[in-house]
C-alpha cells in the first residue's frame, strides 16, 4: 500500500510543479477522510491540484463551479413531482459523487455555501423533510480566491471547521517557474492521469491509518498546544476537541506516507498549521508570524518526550 500512496504523490508532483509539501499535504487530507480547502490567487495550480489529487484516487467525482447566482438545489438536487407514479422524485445534484470539486466556493452566496455544512458533517443531505445518504467515501476539495477579490463572500467560521485542511501554493520558486513556462502543454492534459489507488485499496489505507499508534506522550503535546490557544495570550478562536481530533488523524496520514506504524511530534508539527490555522481566525497584525508559528515555538515538544 505504501509503494501505491509513493505512486500517487509522484503523479500528482508531476501536474503541481514544485510544491511537494502542499501535495503532500493534499494526499494526507483525503487519506484522514478530511474535507480539503485550497486558497490562493488564481492562476496558481488550485484546480488543477484538485483535479489531479480527485483523479489518482479511483473514486466518481464532479466539479461544481461556484457562482454569485448559484442556488442550494443547484449543488444538492431538487425534488420534482411524477405524475405517472404521483410522488416526489430526487434528481440528484453533483454532491452525490464520491469526490465534490467546489471550485471558488466563496463566490457563492452563503445561503449556498451553507448547503455543503450538513454534507462535509454528516455525510447527508436533507431535502423536503427527508435525509438522503451521500456516497462513502465522501470528499469536498474546494478552491477559494483571497477576499479581497471582487466578488467574494468569507466562508462562516462554522463553514472553515468542516475543512479538515487549508492549504495555499504560493508562487513557484524561479527554478519551478522555468519549467512550468517551458512547458508546452498549456492545459492540463486529463488522459495523462491515471487512477493509483483504487476504491477498495484506499479504504484499506484509511483502515490502517485509524489503527496507527498515538502514544500517551503526544497526546499530552497536542492538549498542550490547544491549551495555549485558549489562554487568551493570543487573539484567536481557541481550538476545540473536533480540532484536536482532526490533528491527530491527519497526523497519522503523514505518519503513513513517512512509512511508519506510530505517530511523532513531528507529525502534529508537519501539519499543525494546515490543520489549525483556518480555525483560529483571530486578529492577527500584517507581517507578524502565524498563530499556528507562535504556538508551536512557545510549546516546548521535547518537554513531554524527555524520558
Amino acid at each position: 500500500m505504501q509503494e501505491l500512496v509513493i505512486q500517487a504523490l509522484s503523479q500528482i508532483e508531476r501536474f503541481v510543479i514544485g510544491k511537494p509539501e502542499q501535495v503532500k499535504l493534499a494526499l494526507a487530507c483525503l487519506l484522514a477522510k478530511g474535507h480539503l480547502l485550497i486558497e490562493d490567487l488564481p492562476g496558481m495550480g488550485k484546480t488543477t491540484l484538485a483535479h489531479v489529487l480527485a483523479s489518482s484516487v479511483g473514486l466518481n467525482y464532479q466539479r461544481v463551479q461556484f457562482t454569485s447566482d448559484l442556488l442550494p438545489a443547484d449543488v444538492i438536487g431538487v425534488s420534482i413531482f411524477d405524475t405517472e407514479k404521483h410522488t416526489f422524485t430526487l434528481h440528484k445534484g453533483p454532491i452525490f459523487n464520491q469526490v465534490v470539486l467546489a471550485d471558488e466556493i466563496n463566490r457563492a452566496s452563503p445561503k449556498t455555501q451553507s448547503a455543503l455544512l450538513e454534507a462535509m458533517e454528516e455525510n447527508s443531505v436533507s431535502l423536503d423533510g427527508c435525509t438522503h445518504s451521500l456516497p462513502r467515501p465522501f470528499f469536498v476539495i474546494a478552491t477559494q480566491n483571497p477576499l479581497f477579490h471582487a466578488g467574494t463572500y468569507p466562508l462562516p467560521e462554522s463553514q472553515l471547521d468542516r475543512f479538515m485542511m487549508r492549504i495555499s501554493l504560493g508562487f513557484p520558486d524561479k527554478k519551478a517557474e522555468q519549467q512550468i513556462l517551458k512547458s508546452a502543454n498549456i492545459s492540463l492534459n486529463y488522459e495523462e492521469i491515471h487512477s493509483i489507488i483504487s476504491l477498495e485499496k484506499l479504504q484499506t489505507i484509511q483502515k490502517q491509518i485509524s489503527n496507527l499508534y498515538v502514544s500517551d506522550p503526544v497526546i499530552d503535546y497536542v492538549i498542550a498546544l490547544f491549551e495555549h490557544s485558549r489562554s487568551g495570550q493570543l487573539a484567536v478562536n481557541p481550538l476545540s476537541p473536533r480540532a484536536g481530533k482532526a490533528l491527530i488523524a491527519a497526523a497519522k496520514a503523514w505518519a503513513f506516507i513517512d512509512n511508519r506504524d506510530h505517530v511523532l511530534p513531528d507529525d502534529i508539527k508537519s501539519v499543525f498549521s494546515a490543520v489549525c490555522e483556518h480555525r483560529m481566525v483571530g486578529r492577527q497584525m500584517t507581517g507578524h508570524e502565524s498563530f499556528s508559528t507562535q504556538i508551536l515555538s512557545t510549546v516546548d515538544s521535547a518537554s513531554f518526550f524527555s524520558d
